[in-house]
């Protein structure tokens, strides 16, 4: 079973976090972040990936610190749960509408991190989630978890339905690009 837990502490966050890829979607989520709460539970839904969250953090600034340091450790624990790769899909690309809003996700679990992040989210804020960490989020994923990944809408308006859509493409990619389909590395290299 490919799992791992880590636990992360600076000056301004506590992160506690255990993933399983081999799970079945389900989630306990806990940050003082209601709208990143959601996000996460349904990355853990549209995955199939068990995961547990337990964040705090100075939101009293901003949820910045709190929601990039979450990023750096399921980045972390991802990449430990792949383990030598073995096997691996490796690439995907899924597409996901939510209502008005389509939005593209596509990985490659390259043992290179790179993100390109195509997308203008109209709002700030949804509740005391600032808007603008998104980004900063997957950027925090990718090069821990060193992978590719490519995020692009393609067309939205709502806010919530853009980053919505956003979470479930990426969700759904990583599902696929990790799934065990093989017995080899997938690289001529050998080594991912």
């Amino acid at each position: 079973m490919r799992k791992t837990s880590r636990i992360r502490k600076t000056r301004e966050t506590a992160i506690e976090a255990a993933l399983c890829l081999d799970g079945c979607g389900n989630s306990v989520i806990d940050t003082p972040v209601p709208f990143f709460n959601h996000m996460l539970e349904l990355f853990s839904r549209h995955s199939g990936f068990d995961l547990e969250i337990k964040a705090t953090g100075d939101i009293e600034v901003d949820s910045h610190h709190l929601i990039e340091d979450t990023g750096i450790v399921l980045g972390e624990c991802f990449s430990q749960c792949l383990g030598d790769k073995k096997g691996i899909e490796r690439y995907a690309n899924i597409q996901v509408p939510m209502d008005e809003t389509l939005a593209g996700s596509v990985v490659d679990i390259s043992g290179r991190a790179y993100l390109v992040f195509r997308g203008e989210i109209p709002r700030e804020r949804i509740g005391n989630f600032d808007t603008e960490v998104v980004e900063d989020f997957f950027q925090a994923f990718v090069n821990n978890a060193k992978i590719t990944l490519h995020l692009t809408l393609h067309y939205g308006k709502n806010s919530h339905h853009i980053i919505e859509a956003f979470f479930k493409a990426f969700a759904q990619s990583l599902k696929k690009a990790a799934a065990v389909t093989g017995d080899r590395i997938p690289s001529t290299k050998e080594i991912l």
